[in-house]
């Protein structure tokens, strides 16, 4: 089972590492909130414990990008934090268990237990929909078993009308989640419409099944549907 750690404090983290290694846990260290986000995102972890008071982007803003991306391995926040307030906001935001500093180590290993526990149950960064698969760790997007050819900004537009599949995705959603920014504007729509054009081709253009359509003054929708 593979760790990853995101603690700035170094001897905090380091005592984390040594103490699960012991248990038998791969463990990989990350010291600030970027590079956690970044291990995340471009290799395979079974469980992230992420601290919540980071330097620069702090904990809340990392899971919550972490979400917005469809990634959805385990997460346990660590923090000082015990408000009420504070453990709302962090499951609110997508972590799945959380634990206040100071905490005792055995009762650290019986969450992490439980939360991989959940995690083994299906691999979460698979995404799926009629004969469309995705896979969020590799980035490669098959239909009916065919490798579809995308750029990684249409892989992010893929993954995110998949994970809203069944539902109408403004193009002002696609411009705060995908472009990420908060002022939509008509050269963005117009960028926006360009890579809808081109990821329809890729994914509906080869098969009789139509699974992305345009509603008209809406935005997009990502089902099965006879047409286009």
């Amino acid at each position: 089972m593979r760790i990853l750690v995101v603690e700035d404090e170094r001897k905090i983290a380091e005592a984390l590492k040594k103490g699960l290694e012991s248990e038998g846990y791969q463990v990989k260290l990350a010291l600030s909130g970027e590079d956690g986000f970044f291990c995340l995102t471009t290799e395979e972890y079974d469980l992230m414990l992420l601290d919540l008071m980071l330097p620069g982007r702090d904990g809340i803003e990392i899971l919550q990008s972490i979400r917005k991306k469809g990634i959805t391995t385990p997460i346990l926040l660590l923090t000082g934090r015990d408000t009420v307030e504070d453990r709302v906001l962090g499951l609110d935001s997508g972590a799945d268990d959380y634990l206040v500093k100071p905490f005792a180590f055995p009762e650290l290993l019986a969450r992490i237990r439980l939360l991989l526990r959940r995690g083994q149950q299906e691999p979460q960064y698979i995404l799926k929909i009629s004969d469309l698969e995705i896979n969020l760790l590799t980035h490669r997007a098959t239909r009916s078993e065919q490798l579809l050819d995308l750029t990684v900004k249409e892989f992010e537009l893929l993954a995110y009308l998949v994970r809203h599949q069944g539902h109408v995705v403004s193009r002002e959603m696609l411009a705060q989640d995908v472009w990420l920014t908060r002022e939509r504007s008509t050269p963005l729509d117009n960028v926006i419409d360009v890579n809808i054009a081109r990821l329809r081709r890729k994914v509906d253009g080869p098969f009789e099944l139509k699974l992305i359509r345009t509603i008209r003054g809406v935005g997009f929708c990502l089902g099965e549907s006879d047409h286009g």
